[in-house]
């Protein structure tokens, strides 16, 4: 009880720092027809990969062996924060940076036998699945009917030029954000970048989203011009003909990723959760790439997708307390 009470009171005071705040969601668990626990997946990704784990894991003999549920990024890491291995989830998919910021605290992952090698040294607990990518989209009839120039950088978007007609997300809600924030400060360093931010923040005044999606759906209905957000959805946009077009900015396409982890609880960890993550990066690779073109793995074959002709790591390790102190520069 004393365990849960602390890491409860470790995970509060993190949540008060960001300013990120998310209702609570719970699934109850239940048995497949041979009374076997059935796998209990929680994830916070995109509808397209949470498609595609279900087809995959439908495809390899896992059909009704599983109970998948979706949550928000702060919701799904506060749980973790907060229950650790007591929560309910066998399997898990995340943004890294939380993953690592969980493990670091209070181990709560399994260590992996991966069947495939990635391509970057890892920790022992993390299996990369998708790379999310920050870009400049843009509504090719509104611009176009605003007479206002395509920006070519992140720099671009403090222009007054754009104030009332851009949309950008809520770094305290939306990890989103944090790819705009990366660019600015390992182009520009933290001085200059904030004040790119504060100018840049005046321009969207009302069009800041507390969701990463947020600013594509404005930009989609043309209630703003442009916006700042993943690239993979503007690309899905352009390619189903909606007047959306992208801009890969000249400080380059910074990425965060999201992994897969296994809850470590001991004699009761369910073996099936490990084989089923497995099975999700052996068999939907090729697909998840569709999507998310970025090379996590030494088998990963980018023919025929298009990938960020500039794609950027930050410098510094991704982590909570960096994303805490980067909010700090637009308080």
């Amino acid at each position: 009880m004393k365990k849960l009470v602390r890491k409860g009171l470790i995970y509060l005071s993190f949540v008060s720092a960001l300013g990120i705040l998310g209702a609570c969601s719970t699934s109850n668990a239940s048995e497949n027809a041979d009374g076997e626990d059935k796998v209990i997946i929680y994830t916070n990704a995109d509808e397209e990969p949470v498609q595609i784990i279900k087809e995959v894991l439908d495809a390899n003999g896992f059909e009704n062996q599983y109970l998948l549920q979706s949550f928000g990024t702060s919701e799904l890491s506060g749980k973790l924060w907060a229950e650790g291995t007591d929560i309910e989830a066998d399997l898990v998919t995340m943004s890294t940076f939380y993953l690592d910021g969980v493990q670091e605290n209070d181990p709560v992952f399994k260590e992996l036998s991966l069947d495939m090698q990635p391509i970057d040294d890892l920790p022992n607990y993390q299996a990369p699945m998708t790379t999310q990518e920050g870009v400049i989209f843009y509504n090719t009839q509104v611009l176009e009917e605003a007479d206002l120039p395509v920006p070519t950088s992140l720099a671009d978007l403090a222009d007054p030029i754009y104030e009332g007609q851009l949309s950008i997300s809520d770094i305290n809600h939306s990890s989103t954000a944090w790819l705009l924030f990366q660019g600015l400060i390992d182009e520009y360093g933290e001085t200059e970048a904030q004040s790119i931010l504060a100018d840049i923040y005046d321009n969207a005044g009302d069009h800041i989203e507390a969701s990463g999606s947020g600013p594509l759906k404005k930009v989609r209905v043309g209630e703003v011009a442009l916006g700042f957000g993943l690239r993979h959805q503007a690309i899905k946009d352009k390619k189903e003909g909606l007047p959306i077009d992208f801009v890969e900015p000249s400080e380059g396409t910074y990425a965060l990723t999201e992994s897969l982890a296994v809850i470590d609880k001991g004699e009761d960890t369910n073996p099936l959760a490990e084989e089923m993550l497995n099975v999700i990066l052996k068999e939907g690779r090729a697909d998840l790439l569709q999507f998310y073109p970025s090379k996590l793995y030494e088998t990963d074959d980018l023919t025929g997708v298009e990938t960020a002709k500039n794609q950027k790591v930050f410098p510094e390790a991704l982590t909570p307390d960096l994303l805490k102190k980067h909010a700090s520069l637009v308080e």
